[in-house]
């Protein structure tokens, strides 16, 4: 390994001023649009590097799409070059895809009805790399990842890339004199496979095939049992090894409460960061998993998991951007620890949560975990350090944060955490008052959490602050997507209508 770059400044040598390609090569698409900074820059000089001095073959270029599911296009390292210059291009359609893959809006129409021009016949848009995000893949042979931002060939941004929409609020909250600190807690399942992919798991969009046939990891009913998560060491150590080694910033693996179920923890970082770790986790978790014969889910609630759901509990603080100090800290004893600006911010939480529930759960099954007595929410309130509330204000050594518990962990962590500064801004903004802490969050006499998928898109469409900060367009791009999913939720005749009135009536 070189200890320093030998190279010309124009393949990439010698600091920020670096560039990735010859000068002759800097009239592509990226640097044409002015769409990298100088670290960037420098990023993709490195990242250059390492593919040379690891002999990498592959390179996965990645985005998020509207579900938090990373999509892209595998390129061989002689193609790299180029799409540093230029991006790489994929069918705009992707953004437009309920989560079975099947396109909701008349795409090959003369108007889509998107309002949004530049997604008629389902043409290109542009995956602009960030050379910052770049990893060597622990677990496959000469391959790295990168993950990138959606544009459209003019070079203008697409208002649907959720990347750039967490981005946005970051930069709005950051006019407003703050920082936002994200930390993760997530919960996940995971079973040991118990077969092959065979036809019955072959579907089309629209109507996935069935799930595979899996079998338990552990029993479940031990909170935190050390023998039973040493039991599980193989597959600890697998997820240690591979989501270090790619870089994450893995905190913690616990054994949680119900069967097959686990968390991890993410040391807390700048917002957009920690959204970037999540999406990268996520699909780690998963491709580890399923190379060592087990399958890991996100998914909230199995149909294995009646004992315990599983939840993503979403802790944030805010700094001052010019000391950085923190701003949730009560100068003298307060309710919850919570300073002025915590308190307004908390109030603006409150005040947009049951419209905020289409992005931090965004599934039809993740509101079958809302139940009383479970430790997770079923309504819209707030306690000091109470695990059954909405948010859970925590007082600490490190300082006062709220922990929002509603969201499940297969939110797209790039809507979740930007519905949380939206909600947020406007509690600022308004100057809004959570009110008293609850002591009984399970018997309040406090507005319920949306019941349905359905019901928190109504509450979207009533509550016109997402809309104003996020893009009339935006909020109804992914509005269409949902309503789409929930109605073939609808349609489906289910195994409890079968067994209940098949016999009977």
């Amino acid at each position: 390994m070189r200890s320093a770059d030998a190279r010309p400044v124009a393949e990439g040598g010698q600091g920020a001023s670096a560039r990735p390609m010859l000068a002759a090569d800097r009239d592509g698409y990226i640097a044409a649009h002015g769409l990298w900074s100088e670290h960037q820059y420098a990023a993709a000089g490195q990242m250059r590097r390492v593919i040379d001095e690891l002999g990498l073959e592959l390179i996965r270029f990645s985005f998020a799409d509207q579900h938090g599911v990373l999509r892209g296009k595998t390129l061989t390292r002689d193609a790299v070059p180029a799409a540093l210059r230029s991006g790489v291009t994929a069918p705009s359609s992707l953004l437009l895809k309920d989560t079975s893959g099947k396109t909701v809006f008349p795409v090959f129409a003369a108007d889509p009805g998107l309002g949004v021009a530049g997604f008629a016949g389902a043409g290109d848009v542009v995956l602009v790399p960030d050379p910052a995000t770049f990893r060597v893949l622990p677990w496959a042979e000469r391959t790295g990842w990168i993950l990138c931002d959606v544009r459209f060939p003019s070079g203008a941004a697409v208002p649907f890339c959720t990347r750039g929409v967490l981005r946005n609020r970051v930069e709005a909250l950051a006019v407003a004199g703050y920082d936002l600190t994200v930390g993760v807690e997530l919960e996940f399942h995971v079973f040991r496979t118990a077969e092959a992919m065979s036809a019955r798991q072959v579907g089309r969009p629209g109507a996935p095939g069935l799930p595979r046939e899996v079998s338990p990891v552990s029993g479940g009913s031990q909170l935190l049992h050390e023998e039973g998560l040493d039991r599980l060491d193989d597959l600890v150590q697998l997820l240690h090894h591979g989501l270090t080694r790619l870089d994450l910033p893995l905190r913690s693996l616990e054994l949680e409460f119900g069967p097959n179920q686990l968390e991890l923890t993410l040391h807390a970082r700048d917002a957009a960061q920690a959204a970037d770790d999540v999406v990268l986790t996520r699909s780690a978790v998963r491709q580890i998993c399923r190379r060592h014969g087990y399958h890991a889910t996100f998914m909230s609630r199995p149909a294995s998991a009646e004992a315990a759901s599983t939840g993503w509990h979403l802790h944030q603080s805010l700094r001052d951007r010019a000391t950085g100090a923190p701003v949730f800290d009560a100068p003298s004893p307060a309710e919850g620890g919570l300073s002025a600006i915590g308190r307004r911010y908390l109030g603006g939480l409150l005040e947009h949560a049951r419209a905020a529930t289409v992005f931090t759960t965004p599934t039809v099954n993740g509101y079958k975990r809302y139940l009383p007595f479970s430790l997770a929410p079923d309504r819209v309130v707030w306690g000091a350090d109470n695990k059954g509330a909405m948010v859970r204000a925590v007082s600490g050594p490190t300082g006062t944060r709220l922990e929002n518990r509603s969201g499940e962990p297969a939110a797209n962590p790039y809507l979740y955490i930007a519905s949380q500064i939206v909600s947020a801004m406007d509690g600022l903004a308004r100057r809004l008052d959570p009110g008293p802490p609850v002591e009984d969050p399970y018997d309040a006499k406090a507005g319920s959490l949306p019941r349905s998928l359905a019901e928190a898109l109504d509450a979207l469409d009533a509550d016109p602050v997402f809309a104003a900060d996020l893009g009339e367009e935006v909020v109804s791009w992914y509005s269409a997507l949902k309503r789409a999913e929930f109605a073939r939720y609808l349609a489906h005749v289910s195994d409890w209508e079968q067994r209940e009135y098949f016999e009977l009536i």
